[in-house]
């Protein structure tokens, strides 16, 4: 069974939270603050994280910066309605989605579940008018040095592992399999947060710099994901086919 770790001071949202996930068949445990978020984090390992921003002892930002420091385990964050600076705080801190309050907690349900099939081992995403390419075959792409294995959801940079979080690794495996497609910020936001996501395309740009950070030798001239001016990015196909 999944375990869901709900983190918020305010009782009555645990409570909800809870119900509804719980509903769905989620175990679920609930913290009231971040230092408790954290004991019941190392302690009883959860699969999935709901952390909301603004908690005394540890602020959810600290939180979900001490947890993605050693995991990649998926974080949403709760945050205020209006408040853009703790949407981009938690992204950039590698949370993987965000909700503002107050929020349905049948929405909060389908993006968990929507979060966690990503999980599971996937396939190239779908995107209208973009198709596979040539050659491609089994579950692992090779490209300029990089090595990109869907089934175990990992990626090696010259041999050595990066830590993606979960919408990276979907942003690097769509673009590896699209190899010079240009997509547009409003393109990936769609395709990796869902049709029906309601964030904005800073989102996508935060996203990128962070997995730039990780696979990019240089971050601030990337080798793979180049950025098309006025339109979005691509992945540079000129290393190789993948295997």
């Amino acid at each position: 069974m999944v375990k869901i770790l709900v983190a918020d001071d305010e009782e009555n949202i645990t409570d909800v939270c809870a119900r509804y996930l719980q509903r769905e068949g989620f175990d679920v445990v609930c913290a009231k603050d971040g230092d408790e978020a954290l004991h019941i984090w190392e302690s009883e390992s959860p699969d999935f994280i709901v952390l909301d921003v603004m908690m005394p002892k540890k602020t959810g930002w600290q939180v979900c910066e001490e947890i993605r420091s050693r995991s990649d385990v998926p974080i949403l964050m709760l945050t205020a309605r209006g408040e853009e600076l703790d949407r981009l705080m938690g992204l950039t801190m590698g949370a993987d989605d965000y909700m503002t309050k107050p929020f349905s907690p049948r929405e909060l349900v389908l993006r968990v579940k929507a979060i966690l099939r990503r999980l599971r081992p996937i396939e190239p995403a779908n995107v209208t008018a973009v198709s596979s390419p040539a050659g491609k075959s089994g579950s692992i792409i090779h490209r300029m040095g990089l090595e990109i294995d869907s089934l175990r959801r990992t990626v090696r940079v010259g041999g050595k592992e990066a830590e993606l979080t979960v919408k990276e690794f979907e942003l690097l495996w769509l673009f590896a399999n699209h190899p010079d497609q240009v997509f547009s910020r409003n393109q990936l936001l769609n395709t990796i947060w869902d049709i029906d996501y309601f964030g904005d395309t800073t989102t996508v740009t935060v996203h990128i710099r962070r997995l730039r950070e990780k696979i990019e030798q240089n971050p601030s001239t990337p080798k793979y994901i180049k950025t098309v001016w006025g339109i979005g990015y691509k992945f540079d196909g000129k290393g190789g086919e993948p295997v």
